[in-house]
């Protein structure tokens, strides 16, 4: 007797890579559908300040069709394909959701457990790719890099990035402080560690790795890291305690001249204070590849201001992160399927 599995990707996260991945775990004892929406070529919806579907705060799907798909399959393997409570109900023989994310926000969490429904996550699964990002975007806000590229496509050969009140430092002789010791946060520690820079770590709930203590990277303070770092990168999970953690009183802690990335989720930030900070010249410049609202509004004055490098929420797609989270799904898939407990139950 051969397990329904329903597959819901899209664009990105294929369906057909899950189930590749699937099949070569499983073999013939499953049985398996799949269907794909069109992220990231149609937006998710975001409900960080309320959702249309209760219980879920990131998301793209219709609920009936979702809930059509997966029918009677006792497993589900999504990427950003919705499921509520009420969705649950009408699925009485789901047993089993395998979320390719590095956290299920498009899963009713508390819904699911109620039912006895097992919820496992792919954590880490793009943790390289945002941290060679975020590597990438440092770089490139601190040496003009997008500024003298859109400089040269409008034909202005800026020669004045090169003076002295314009250029940015070099990394060898700057102190960098991660909010954030997960995945991410980890990688970007250990790439950031071949520059030579000064690297302080703020996250009350790890230790830093031995590795990293040998290195010379500091564990310190929140207060310690916003006054000393000439670059503050953010690599937190969102909680009501990281929320709007980087308001008007935080910006006014940071040193003055420094620089803020964030490369983790747009709700950390409180945008407004964030422009302001940047528009009086307290902040040097921000590099910000997340924002409170996706896309990003043709009037937000980030799109104008000098002192910003944007992109567009793109900092986890490699085809890695792809491999990598359904290879973490599938083996979960097998596991349930052995009896074996999950290893990244949520």
């Amino acid at each position: 007797m051969t397990t329904e599995i329903a597959i819901i990707g899209d664009r990105f996260m294929l369906s057909e890579t899950f189930e590749e991945h699937i099949l070569a775990a499983c073999g013939d004892s499953v049985s398996v559908r799949r269907m794909d929406y069109d992220w990231p070529d149609a937006p998710l919806e975001q409900g960080y300040a309320g959702s249309r579907i209760e219980g879920i705060q990131e998301f793209q799907g219709d609920p009936d069709e979702v809930v059509a798909h997966i029918g009677a399959a006792r497993i589900a393997v999504l990427h950003h394909a919705p499921l509520s409570g009420a969705m649950m109900e009408a699925l009485p023989d789901l047993r089993l959701v395998a979320v390719s994310r590095g956290g299920p926000v498009n899963i009713d969490m508390a819904a699911a457990r109620a039912r006895g429904i097992t919820v496992v996550n792919t954590p880490g699964r793009n943790a390289s790719a945002v941290a060679e990002f975020t590597i990438g975007g440092i770089i490139a806000e601190l040496r003009n890099l997008a500024r003298g590229h859109e400089s040269l496509r409008a034909g202005d050969y800026r020669t004045d990035l090169y003076r002295a009140d314009v250029t940015g430092d070099e990394l060898c002789d700057m102190t960098v402080g991660i909010i954030g010791y997960g995945e991410i946060g980890k990688r970007v520690v250990t790439l950031l560690r071949a520059f030579g820079c000064r690297i302080m770590v703020y996250d009350p709930y790890v230790q830093l790795t031995a590795e990293d203590m040998r290195a010379g990277v500091e564990m310190v303070s929140f207060d310690s890291l916003l006054a000393e770092s000439d670059i503050v990168s953010l690599h937190p999970r969102v909680t009501a305690e990281t929320t709007g953690m980087m308001n008007a009183t935080t910006f006014a802690a940071m040193k003055r001249g420094s620089t803020l990335i964030n490369t983790a989720r747009g709700p950390l930030v409180d945008y407004d204070a964030l422009i302001a900070a940047l528009q009086d010249g307290h902040l040097r410049g921000a590099m910000l590849e997340t924002f409170p609202v996706e896309p990003v509004p043709l009037d937000s004055p980030l799109l104008t201001m000098p002192n910003v490098t944007l992109t567009p929420h793109i900092a986890g797609a490699s085809l890695r992160t792809v491999r990598v989270a359904a290879s973490k799904a599938a083996d979960e898939v097998r596991r349930w399927l052995a009896g074996e407990p999950p290893l990244n139950p949520c």
